[in-house]
Order: structure tokens, then sequence, then C-alpha cells
């Protein structure tokens, strides 16, 4: 019966624990808004151009140093993937993929939107996945003992199953341009049959937009890790789906992602295979 009891003790345990990391994130993503912003408000330097059109600025790192301090308080010994590789990546049970500011050029340029995006992954098996959207206060979030959320209120992808009545969003490519012509034939037909295409400048934003229904869709190319682990899986616990341009489910490493409703992301999947031919 003592035997018993221990279990089921642990059991709770092991219920419980991913819920519990998920508030003390929460905690330290609110702490980190305040980064963005000091008595003159936005203040920032450009720090580096780390390629063509890829901003770096002293918040994006400021940012990534201190959510790596305290992700390593709440899992010690925890890996990360990181956009300014301000941590080392070594080999562990849970990893953090994150993105400091997904849409530093908006932020540089004081547009919205920008957020910060995490993922916590056990075993290379995302988790929980949070993006705080900075200039609107919204933070998305999901791990595997909730749905998907927005702040405390559930959130969940649309219904809508005609791609006439959808209103999609999508990102320019800021440096792979080899298949820039198939990529506008995807975006033409979208907007010749759709209720239109919106490009926020933040992919996390995009796919969090979607996980809530303010978008039916969305597509893009040329992505890394932290601009969509945590959003797709956002997407995911909404009730939405989530592929490569393959329908297959290397979405986070493989640098080309569709997200929506079971009924558009079929549809959109077939549009975009029809027009990159070989290349997917």
């Amino acid at each position: 019966m003592f035997e018993l009891n221990i279990s089921f003790l642990d059991c709770c345990i092991n219920y419980l624990r991913p819920m519990n990391f998920s508030r003390q994130i929460i905690a330290v993503l609110k702490e980190a808004k305040s980064l963005f912003f000091d008595k003159n408000q936005n203040h920032f330097e450009t720090l580096d151009l780390k390629g063509l059109n890829q901003l770096v600025t002293n918040i994006d790192v400021a940012v990534e140093q201190f959510l790596v301090t305290e992700f390593l308080k709440i899992i010690p010994d925890s890996s990360f993937i990181a956009e300014e590789n301000t941590a080392p990546s070594t080999i562990s049970e849970y990893r953090w993929i994150i993105d400091p500011v997904d849409g530093t050029t908006n932020f540089v340029h004081k547009v919205p939107a920008y957020a910060i995006s995490v993922a916590l992954q056990k075993n290379e098996k995302t988790i929980a996945g949070f993006v705080y959207e900075i200039t609107r206060d919204e933070l998305f979030w999901a791990d595997e003992n909730t749905s998907a959320m927005l702040n405390d209120k559930p959130i969940s992808v649309t219904n809508t199953a005609l791609f006439e009545d959808t209103l999609m969003a999508t990102g320019f490519p800021y440096y792979e341009f080899e298949k820039l012509p198939e990529y506008i034939k995807v975006l033409e037909f979208c907007m010749k049959n759709t209720r239109g295409v919106r490009r926020l400048g933040s992919a996390a934003t995009d796919l969090a937009y979607v996980a809530c229904g303010r978008f039916d869709g969305f597509f893009e190319v040329g992505l890394s890790p932290w601009d969509v682990a945590a959003g797709a899986y956002i997407v995911q616990r909404a009730g939405g789906e989530v592929f490569d341009f393959k329908d297959g489910d290397n979405y986070i490493f493989g640098g080309q992602i569709v997200a929506g409703n079971a009924h558009i992301t079929k549809q959109l999947s077939m549009k975009i295979r029809t027009y990159f031919g070989e290349w997917v």
C-alpha cells in the first residue's frame, strides 16, 4: 500500500511538472519585456548585420542572455538552440529553442509586430511553446497538459473550409532568392483566391495568429528553427496542422512550413507542390 501511494505521488509530480515549467517560463518572459523599454523607450543600438537583411541589436543579445540565465535556473544542465548563439549547444534531455526578438527589423523601425519565441523540447520532442508579442502584451502558449492559450484564455484555429474565405499570412524571403519566382506564383494564387494575404514580418507572430484564428493559414520558406518551433507547437495544440512542403514533419529544421486548419493546409500544400515542383 505504501509503494502504491509513492507511485501515485510520482505520477502526480510527473503530470504537473510541465505546467510548473510553463508558469515559471511565463514569469521569465514577462520580466524580459522590460528589457525592450527604458526611460527613452525602445533605446537600442544596431550591433551587427549578420547577413543580407539580418539585423541584430543589443536588445536581441540582452534578451537572449537573460532568457538563457533564467531558464538554466528552471532546468539546470539544459541545452539551447538560440539565434544569437549566447549559449553553447550541448546534448541534454531538455533543450530550449529561442528567438529573443522575432521581427528585429520591425523592432528597429518601431513597427509592430515583434515577439519573443521560446520552445522547450524533451528528448527532441517539443513539450511547450511560448510566443510573447511584445507590442500588444499578448502571450500565446501551450504545453503537454493544456490546449493553446492566449494569456489565460483558450484559443483554437478557424474552421474555414473554403479557400476563398481565408485570410492568409506569409513572409517574404530575406536572402534565399533562388526560388523567388516559384514563391511569387504561390503568392499570386493566394492573392487572387483568398480574402487577402498579410505579411507581418514575424513568423512566430504569424503562427500565433493562426493558432488564435486571426489567420486561416500561413506558409513561408527560408526560416530557422527559432522562428517556428514555438509557434508551430501552439498551432498544433490549438487544433491545427503543421507540415513542411512535402506534407512531412521537418518544418522546424527544414526551412519550409505550412500551417493552418486541416482544410486549408491540405489545399495550400497541394498548390505549393504544384508551383515548387521538384524543389519540395
